[in-house]
């Protein structure tokens, strides 16, 4: 095989790439990209489909890290918020935000408070031990889907999970310190804050799906203290 024909299959591996993660829902298209680095998790990090299905309402790509696979779809905009509490986005009404690809690091409202999340760069280093909680169960009971913070379609039963700061969509690992049981999860919402009833609550660090709460082995009990890291990136311009 000749040397520029290899070259040929290289630029278009990249440039598909670069292309999914810029069509990503809550991503804009893109200055800033980013994978995961090789070897920072057991297995590989791979796209299992390359390809976006896209109709007039959605977008889905599925990919995988090491033996957790993720399908990302795009919900549609008429479709009510997990999170309902969040008023504004990087200044804007939350779906127009939404909309135009400008929440992944964007300061957000929720009643009041502005909360500012970090950056791709910084949140390489995080690493926290706190509490995780789980949400949804009301989207569980409730017909018709629910929009996370960044636009994707809220599915109960997937590796998913809502974070304060975190830049959205990012992967972290989630350690249940109390059975040791560890999974990697999608972070592509906002929360936990604090409720009327339990003010404490915005204290937790991280809020699980029904789906990843159970493969932890909390779900029943709802709360269980957590370590939770992110998995590395490239970060390139």
């Amino acid at each position: 095989m000749s040397k520029p024909f290899i070259h040929l299959q290289t630029w278009l591996l990249t440039l598909s790439v670069v292309l999914i993660l810029a069509l990503l829902p809550g991503c804009t298209v893109v200055k800033t990209t980013y994978d995961v680095v090789s070897g920072t998790v057991k297995g590989t990090y791979k796209l299992i489909k390359g390809v976006y299905t896209l109709t007039s309402e959605t977008a889905k790509v599925t990919y995988q890290i090491g033996k957790f696979t993720f399908e990302v779809v795009q919900a549609p905009l008429d479709w009510p918020l997990t999170r309902h509490e969040i008023e504004t986005i990087d200044g804007l009404p939350v779906k127009e935000a939404i909309r135009q690809g400008r929440v992944k690091w964007a300061p957000y409202v929720v009643k009041g408070r502005r909360y500012v999340p970090m950056s791709v760069r910084k949140a390489q280093r995080y690493e926290e031990k706190g509490v995780a909680s789980w949400y949804g169960e009301e989207t569980r009971r409730q017909k018709g889907g629910h929009m996370t913070a960044n636009g994707e379609a809220f599915n109960p039963m997937a590796l998913t999970a809502a974070h304060k700061y975190l830049p959205l969509p990012i992967n972290v690992r989630v350690t249940n310190l109390e059975n040791g049981r560890s999974i990697v999860v999608r972070v592509n919402d906002r929360g936990p804050f604090p409720s009327v009833n339990n003010p404490n609550s915005g204290k937790r660090i991280i809020d699980l799906s029904y789906g990843a709460a159970k493969r932890l082995g909390f779900h029943r009990k709802g709360l269980a203290r957590v370590r939770v890291k992110v998995i590395p990136v490239k970060v390139g311009t």
